[in-house]
């Protein structure tokens, strides 16, 4: 794995292109769809390796607080199941329709609401994938310069969390947050 690290106060934020179910924090974030049952990309990679148990606890969310499924921005947690991580964070990311339905917004709060979530349960842990970038559409560069400053931002505010790693799953995914931080950080980035 290329390894990218960079402080923000007492916190430390890495770039690391690899399989998200393999990281070792103490939570993980799902790209979730709002219905919490799984899907594609990164949501069903985290349900396959994570087992039954991750669903079955997504339904009993689904029967009791979010009957109508997770809303865009929002966060909820369960076990890691068999994953490496003991917490999934999910949350549900924004489609792009173009940039002007509030999607950066609703972004920033699917980063915020799942660093909050840690914060509240004491972790101090968390990995990333790059949210919306896959099936909801969301240009890559507009992305992560969104995750990155909202990230930025709540480290600045809350010293809570000691490390955040975004997991990019391709060498071209990571190159593009290496460009971004490099601008966001002030300063370089090497592998």
């Amino acid at each position: 794995m290329v390894r990218d690290e960079f402080e923000v106060g007492k916190a430390k934020i890495r770039l690391v292109k690899g399989d998200i179910t393999e990281i070792e924090t103490e939570a993980i974030v799902n790209a979730a769809n709002s219905s919490l049952m799984g899907g594609g990309g990164v949501d069903g990679a985290i349900h396959r390796k994570g087992g039954p148990k991750i669903l079955e606890e997504c339904r009993k969310l689904r029967q009791t607080a979010y009957p109508s499924g997770l809303p865009t921005g929002q966060a909820v947690m369960t076990s890691g199941g068999n994953l490496k991580a003991s917490k999934v964070i999910h949350t549900v990311g924004p489609v792009w329709r173009g940039g002007s339905r509030s999607e950066a917004e609703l972004l920033a709060d699917a980063y915020v609401n799942s660093l909050g979530l840690a914060v509240e349960n004491g972790l101090r842990s968390i990995a990333f994938p790059s949210i919306s970038t896959g099936a909801y559409g969301y240009p890559i560069k507009e992305a992560c310069r969104v995750a990155l400053k909202t990230v930025k931002g709540f480290l600045e505010t809350k010293n809570h969390v000691a490390v955040v790693v975004f997991v990019l799953f391709s060498e071209s995914d990571l190159a593009v947050y290496r460009r971004a931080a490099s601008e966001i950080f002030k300063m370089d980035i090497h592998s």
